[in-house]
């Protein structure tokens, strides 16, 4: 990034603005929240934000087990995770290490007296060198590689970048200026992809579309990017805007972290006006009417937490938790609909929490940051 005058003003601003988005977001949050658990859930106290620090910091330079995502060429292309990936190399696999980065960011910017503060920068510091994210940035450009985490690993890296934005630190701001190249590798790749993309994806897992679409918009929101908030909208609009009667019976399937249509249903709330996205949903879920949930309103059974599949389920009570939120904040104060939202949040955020901390690293790698998307309110734009 070029810091000349210029450069360090755009950013200020872009952070000032981030800042004020997630501030509101949070305080919103904070009221919708705290009444559907016990205070331990509305509120992220020191000793559970400590407790979901360390759960990122204990996979963020652990390099095996790991899963890589890359497409080799060659034996000579084929090396160490570290080597691979300089910043990005712990936590199992790439996109897990990313959004585990990305916790340790936001507790720390909301949290910045917690106990492990000094601990988490310590550790950020070297993961966040420019020459290492450039080396990240440049992996994109190897070949056949152009679809590597495509696109919820993108979906993840601009969140990362919008919350070093939207952190008025010294630090944090050194962060996001290294994190730059990175970052826009990413946004040029989400611009040059999303046009081609004929069809939604719609499944429970990494590749969802209305998932990484919500994130990215959110993103584009925060540092003022206008073409790409455009172009979200108007794929948006033209994969879900006239979506009817969603089969959310056929949900969920055994190993999801994801309802896609729940997904779907949180990212038009971002995306239409309010009194459009009530009529939208009406169409779009029309038995929530009458109260009814249907299987969007029971937590999923988790039989196995040791299972890397089976765990999914527990992610997918957290995942459910956040959009169910997401979609009851963006209805009007009267509509009936917010109450049978917030009471299945309530009963999916309960289900998910409790087994977070499993002793399992095949959950305890990434769900931490499904958690702590949920308890601090992210993605929640009033």
């Amino acid at each position: 990034m070029d810091t000349s005058a210029p450069a360090r003003k755009t950013l200020g601003l872009s952070g000032l603005l981030c800042a004020w988005l997630l501030l509101a977001a949070a305080t919103a949050m904070a009221g919708i929240v705290a009444p559907l658990t016990n205070a331990a859930h509305g509120t992220l106290t020191p000793a559970q934000a400590t407790d979901f620090a360390q759960l990122a910091l204990n996979g963020m330079d652990r390099e095996f087990p790991h899963k890589p995502g890359v497409l080799f060429n060659s034996v000579d292309e084929v090396q160490r995770p570290q080597v691979l990936h300089p910043v990005f190399f712990g936590s199992y696999d790439w996109h897990s290490s990313v959004h585990g980065h990305w916790l340790l960011v936001r507790l720390l910017r909301r949290q910045p007296d917690l106990p492990l503060a000094g601990e988490i920068r310590r550790r950020l510091e070297p993961h966040f060198l420019r020459t290492n994210l450039a080396a990240e940035a440049a992996m994109f450009d190897r070949a056949g590689n152009k679809s590597f985490e495509r696109m919820y690993g993108w979906a993840w890296g601009l969140r990362l970048a919008a919350e070093l934005r939207a952190f008025d630190d010294p630090d944090a701001r050194r962060w996001a200026e290294n994190f730059a190249p990175l970052e826009q590798k990413l946004v040029a790749l989400v611009k040059d992809y999303l046009p081609k993309l004929t069809y939604p994806v719609r499944t429970g897992v990494h590749p969802d579309t209305g998932f990484a679409l919500a994130q990215i918009l959110d993103y584009a929101r925060c540092v003022g990017d206008a073409q790409l908030e455009t172009l979200v909208k108007r794929r948006a609009m033209a994969f879900y805007g006239t979506d009817r009667d969603y089969p959310l019976a056929y949900e969920p399937s055994g190993e999801d972290f994801f309802s896609s249509g729940l997904n779907e249903a949180d990212l038009m709330r971002r995306v239409l006006p309010r009194k459009d996205f009530a009529r939208w949903l009406k169409a779009f879920w029309p038995s929530l009417r009458r109260g009814d949930t249907g299987a969007w309103g029971n937590p999923a059974e988790v039989s196995d937490l040791s299972d890397p599949k089976i765990v999914h389920l527990v992610g997918l009570n957290l995942s459910r938790a956040w959009t169910l939120q997401g979609i009851a904040s963006a209805l009007p104060p009267q509509d009936a609909r917010r109450r049978e939202l917030t009471k299945a949040a309530a009963a999916h955020a309960a289900a998910g929490l409790k087994y977070v901390f499993s002793g399992h690293y095949e959950g305890e790698h990434w769900l931490g940051t499904f958690a702590v998307y949920y308890l601090t309110g992210s993605g929640l734009d009033h």
